[in-house]
């Protein structure tokens, strides 16, 4: 099962991608329509909301009346925390139950979409495997905002709440633009669906890495951002068994050309503490790869070497994650690697060579081994020269 969380803010469109992503066979999740199932007639909610603010926030038919809860429940933080304590756990609870109940089909390619308007201001972003944000530039969100019969300023008042599109932006795995006429939104979300969510879900299912990465691409201010987001994720998982997640490798050296692809290095303290992360890695979308178990060794104890290896199933942002033991020759290696490259262009540009050859290579890992044996010893030349620590 993949669980994609799916934001925007108001007006940007997110409704009109949830509504795709439902008729394509998604299993929406949105946290409004349940807070409004949770407190339906007959039900716990609205007997406690009752018992909590009176009779009087009833309409005749016994239906909640919103703006006589409102009225009551915002007016003073305590009135607030006690329509949150009772409302939030029920919709926890619903929610929990709608994902558990998709959760029991393990054979199929299931996806949830948690359709979360505050996702931002939540902090869940990195708990789920893929993120979807739908932006659309301000003057034409008030303008669509005023078109359903809002206010002006209330429509401007309401973005200026929400979080920012910056901010957004920055959890965001796909941004799907709705600044165009509403088809356009429906043909990018119906594309992504198809190209991106359902192979991400199988790959999720059968344990698959994404697509394999072969060409050298020219450096993208992309790389930090999409690392970022991924050491997020990461960290969330892993918890404090992660002692630390750090962007490793070529794509973390400025201005270099490099596969389009993620290292990402997570220490920890034993092989015993890499072994207990399979599955919640997995859950967020990066699934171990048991036929990779150590580095090449540079020294001459190979057991130091060792190390479990997860990759990302998401096709649209390859990425290996290496998990190797704190202290290890190869946990320092990764780490040294990175530093001497952005300190040394000539070692840049020396690597770069080094790969462009590999590149034509059937094996490209071993095409780079040779360069390797030297590059380890001379980089531990320059951290003593320099004094460089991990």
């Amino acid at each position: 099962m993949l669980r994609i969380g799916l934001t925007g803010g108001i007006g940007a469109g997110k409704s009109t991608v949830s509504a795709v992503f439902s008729e394509c066979g998604g299993v929406i999740v949105d946290g409004d329509v349940i807070a409004r199932e949770v407190v339906e007639p007959g039900t716990e909610g609205l007997q406690r909301l009752v018992e909590a603010f009176g009779e009087d926030i009833l309409l005749p038919d016994g239906a909640l009346n919103r703006p006589a809860l409102a009225a009551k429940a915002f007016r003073d933080d305590d009135s607030r925390a006690r329509l949150n304590g009772i409302v939030h756990p029920l919709v926890g609870k619903r929610r929990e139950e709608i994902i558990a109940s998709v959760r029991a089909h393990p054979e199929k390619d299931s996806v949830v979409v948690e359709d979360i308007p505050l996702l931002v201001e939540t902090g869940m972003a990195p708990t789920f495997p893929l993120v979807v944000v739908v932006t659309a530039p301000a003057e034409t969100r008030v303008a669509r905002l005023i078109k359903r019969g809002m206010d002006e300023a209330d429509a401007r008042a309401r973005i200026a709440a929400q979080a920012t599109e910056e901010e957004r932006r920055a959890i965001a795995d796909v941004l799907l633009d709705n600044s165009g006429p509403q088809g356009e939104l429906v043909e990018k979300a119906r594309d992504l669906w198809y190209h991106r969510v359902l192979p991400l879900a199988h790959n999720i299912r059968t344990r698959e890495c994404g697509k394999a990465i072969h060409e050298l691409t020219p450096y993208k201010t992309s790389w930090a951002e999409d690392a970022a987001r991924i050491i997020k994720r990461i960290e969330m998982a892993c918890g404090t068994t992660a002692l630390r997640v750090d962007h490793i490798g070529s794509t973390a050296v400025p201005e270099m050309d490099a596969k389009d692809v993620i290292d990402v290095q997570v220490t920890v303290a034993s092989l015993d503490d890499a072994d207990v992360l399979v599955k919640p890695l997995t859950q967020v979308g990066f699934p171990r790869r048991e036929d990779v178990t150590a580095d090449t060794a540079h020294t001459e104890d190979p057991g130091m070497w060792r190390k479990r290896f997860h990759c990302a199933a998401d096709p649209g942002r390859p990425a290996n994650v290496h998990i190797r033991v704190e202290g290890w020759p190869n946990q320092q290696f990764a780490l040294l690697f990175t530093a001497w490259l952005r300190a040394n262009p000539g070692v840049r540009e020396d690597y770069l060579h080094t790969k462009r050859h590999a590149v034509t290579t059937a094996d490209y890992v071993q095409a780079k081994e040779p360069w390797f044996l030297d590059a380890y010893h001379r980089a531990w030349q320059w951290a003593d020269t320099t004094g460089w620590r991990a």
